[in-house]
């Protein structure tokens, strides 16, 4: 069984309002043996869509490369819109060594209890899809805590109540790739589609991601 890891430790900045919450990075993040553009970055993976969609959605202009700027570029941007990042996954075991989340065996997640309990600006989780959500739900139920869904549509939105506050939790379509099949799958993206033939799956992240991360859901 192969350990995976999480190679970085949470990102908070100070006065974070809405915290970024996945599972793990690919196992290549844990043994240092990065593809040309990947970034040494939570979410840094070249495969990835998540820092795609956010420089189309802020026009941020970022690098993609192992360099210190291309790190540095993306926390001044979490910085400034009061945004961390927090996986909800700290290590696993996998039998194969990939990075989909239905391979992950014996999860230790992250105290995501304790970040809420320090951090009392964070009003809303964002999960960068299903699994990191179903984690978190997980841990509420075993402390009893209501888990109540708002919007079944996509994306999914829930609240509970912890720490002297409600606290949002919207639940977005996966930035990896391999959640373009889902995506082909979805009403909404198929009508779209049928509309105007060059929208594509990531046409259909930016509106989604847009309307999450500037506040709008």
């Amino acid at each position: 069984m192969f350990r995976h890891f999480h190679p970085y430790e949470i990102y908070i900045p100070q006065d974070t309002k809405k915290l970024i919450i996945g599972t793990l990075p690919p196992p290549r993040f844990c043994t240092r043996e990065f593809k040309p553009n990947d970034v040494d970055f939570p979410y840094g993976s070249e495969d990835g869509l998540l820092w795609k969609v956010l420089d189309k959605i802020y026009s941020l202009d970022l690098e993609y490369n192992q360099s210190i700027t291309a790190i540095q570029q993306r926390k001044e941007f979490l910085m400034r819109e009061n945004i961390g990042i927090c996986d909800i996954v700290s290590e696993c075991k996998r039998e194969k060594i990939n990075a989909l989340d239905s391979g992950m065996r014996e999860i230790i997640p992250r105290d995501i209890l304790k970040v809420l309990r320090e951090y009392t600006s964070i009003h809303t989780l964002i999960f960068t899809g299903v699994m990191p959500r179903m984690i978190v739900e997980k841990i509420l139920n075993k402390e009893d805590i209501s888990f109540t869904c708002k919007d079944e549509d996509i994306p999914q939105v829930h609240e509970f109540f912890y720490a002297k506050r409600v606290i949002k939790a919207i639940s977005l379509t996966s930035p990896s790739p391999a959640a373009n099949r889902s995506i082909g799958a979805n009403k909404t993206y198929k009508k779209k589609k049928s509309d105007t033939p060059m929208y594509n799956t990531f046409d259909f992240r930016v509106e989604q991601y847009e309307k999450v991360f500037k506040g709008k859901i």
